[in-house]
């Protein structure tokens, strides 16, 4: 047994558990929250222990911790991606999706388009519209099992389109693709041909499986086009309510009016408690990230065997990165109403909606599988009894009424 074995209450006043949230997105509450791409495992004991000295001291003054935080994060890239991003190049911001919200502004006028690789991470299309600018979509191509970005696609559109920026994912979410060096430089290439600004949500770094290898797109930042990396412990080392985020800018211009607009609106100051746990993931938190990696790759080969062996109507895309699982239930030739009836409400599963990502993907679902694996066992069995039961009968007969 692991330490990830463990099982832990999950706390109701989480989000992924409340009942009230479960009640209003699924309509049940008795569910098994799989739908947040959050972890069901105990933080990293250096982390903890990082919190718990700052709890016991029992006086709260201001204190910030930035330069070591930056240094942290620096020195993490250097040994575990041979990557050398300049401490002085950083910019905090509260989260992820607030510096894509900032760099979204000072990047592009209202009304001007942002393209993004659907299906993909649903918050992205509601901070883009947010600052009113507009959702061009660059719909991913599925190749033998594999999702690739569609470069003619991308092309016609950045020559005819009004597109200020790319908002890439990689890791990708929901479908886990880590994008190769040879597809990032290509989308580099097309970037700079027609002067437009790659933002590279890069969250999902640390959560990449063997046969795959993580590239940054700060790494390829050779040429005059605009790169900006955004990045978080959160994912990786189970703090999102603890941790925030950072940009990566090389580009002097925009570093100085990120800057600019990060401090005017007080959004840099992050918490001691989210400096001190980030230092302390990023500078002893390896040894736990290695052994989370190696049981996670675990539940996804136990995953891929047991659809193959005992679930063949739904498809598996096995992800090259991240711990989630995208899930394929076309080949059960369901409603889209009667597909949702038989997770939900027959399976008793809280899975993400395949819509949420992209509009057509309704017969698609994103399953977060960073909980012990006796519970993704739990739930696979409870998805296979459901399907060979069938939707319910009097489902059916609501439906065709």
């Amino acid at each position: 047994m692991t330490q990830f074995d463990k099982i832990h209450t999950v706390e109701q006043n989480f989000s992924k558990s409340n009942p009230k949230h479960l009640k209003s997105m699924f309509g049940a509450t008795d569910l098994m929250p799989l739908w947040v791409a959050d972890m069901d495992f105990e933080i990293a004991k250096p982390i903890q222990e990082a919190l718990q000295k700052l709890v016991i001291r029992n006086m709260y003054a201001y204190e910030f911790n930035t330069d070591e935080v930056f240094k942290a994060i620096s020195d993490w890239n250097l040994k575990r991606h041979k990557l050398h991003l300049h401490p002085k190049l950083f910019v905090q911001v509260p989260s992820v999706l607030t510096g894509i919200g900032v760099l979204i502004r000072e990047l592009s006028e209202k009304g001007d388009g942002i393209l993004v690789q659907t299906p993909v991470y649903h918050q992205f299309f509601k901070v883009i519209e947010s600052a009113e600018r507009k959702v061009i979509h660059n719909k991913l191509k599925m190749v033998n099992g594999l999702y690739f970005m569609d470069f003619e696609d991308i092309e016609r559109k950045f020559k005819t389109l009004n597109i200020k920026a790319v908002l890439l994912c990689n890791p990708h979410n929901p479908v886990g693709r880590v994008w190769s060096k040879d597809e990032l430089q290509t989308l580099i290439d097309l970037a700079n041909k027609y002067n437009i600004t790659v933002i590279s949500d890069e969250i999902h770094s640390e959560i990449v499986y063997s046969n795959s290898q993580f590239i940054s797109m700060a790494s390829l930042n050779k040429s005059e086009n605009h790169i900006t990396i955004l990045g978080s412990p959160a994912k990786t080392f189970g703090m999102q309510s603890i941790a925030n985020g950072y940009l990566y800018i090389a580009d002097s211009e925009i570093l100085n009016r990120v800057k600019h607009t990060v401090e005017s609106l007080y959004l840099g100051h992050g918490s001691i408690y989210s400096a001190n746990a980030t230092i302390a993931a990023y500078t002893k938190g390896e040894e736990w990230l290695d052994a989370l990696l190696v049981y996670l790759e675990k539940s996804m080969q136990w995953i891929e065997n047991f659809i193959q062996n005992e679930l063949p109507e739904v498809v598996f895309y096995k992800p090259e990165g991240t711990y989630q699982v995208w899930l394929d239930f076309t080949k059960l030739n369901l409603s889209d109403a009667a597909l949702k009836h038989l997770v939900v409400m027959q399976a008793k599963l809280a899975l993400a909606p395949g819509d949420w990502f992209e509009s057509t993907h309704t017969q698609f679902m994103r399953m977060n599988i960073a909980s012990p694996l006796s519970k993704i066992q739990q739930a696979f069995y409870q998805l296979k009894k459901a399907i060979e039961a069938g939707v319910d009968s009097t489902f059916i007969e609501e439906e065709i009424k």
